[in-house]
C-alpha cells in the first residue's frame, strides 16, 4: 500500500494553540491517534469561528466531513502546546479540503499534517450543496 503524503500550502491564514491534556495521551505516553482527529476538529471549529461561521452555518449551509488523511511527523507529549495551522484548498463544486499542520509551539517541531475533506450540506433539504461564494472568495489562491 502506498504511503500517505500530504502537500502543504505555502501559507496558512489561520492558526490556534491547543494544550495537550493527559486525556490526549495513550499507553505509549504520546499523542493518541484518535485524539489527534479530535484536536483537528477543535481547530476546524476555531477556524470557522474566526470567519464568523459555525459548522452548521457557513453562509446558510452546514458542512460535513467527507474524508480525512493524516501523516505523523513526530511524537507529541502531555503538557506540550500544539500550534494548529489551517487553510482551505482544492475547491470543487460541493466542497474543499481543509489542510492543516500541527507543530509543538515551543520548539516548532512538526508533529502531524493532514487534510479534512468537507462537503457543504443543506440540512433542510438533506442534500449536498454548492460551496457558498462568500466562503470561496476568502481563499483566492485556492
Amino acid at each position: 500500500m502506498a504511503r500517505v503524503r500530504i502537500a502543504l500550502p505555502d501559507r496558512f491564514p489561520f492558526s490556534t494553540t491547543i494544550p495537550l491534556l493527559i486525556s490526549h495521551i495513550n499507553y505509549g505516553h504520546h499523542l493518541d491517534n484518535a485524539q489527534l482527529l479530535g484536536l483537528v476538529s477543535e481547530a476546524r471549529v476555531r477556524f470557522l469561528q474566526s470567519m464568523g461561521y459555525t459548522e452548521l452555518d457557513v453562509d446558510g449551509l452546514g458542512i460535513i466531513v467527507a474524508d480525512a488523511a493524516l501523516q505523523y511527523r513526530s511524537e507529541a507529549f502531555h503538557g506540550e502546546t500544539m500550534r494548529v495551522e489551517m487553510a482551505a484548498d482544492d475547491f470543487h463544486d460541493f466542497g474543499c479540503d481543509l489542510v492543516w499542520r500541527m507543530s509543538d509551539e515551543a520548539s516548532g517541531r512538526e508533529v502531524a499534517r493532514g487534510k479534512t475533506g468537507v462537503v457543504f450540506f443543506n440540512y433542510v433539504e438533506r442534500r449536498k450543496a454548492a460551496v457558498p461564494e462568500g466562503f470561496r472568495r476568502r481563499f483566492p489562491a485556492a
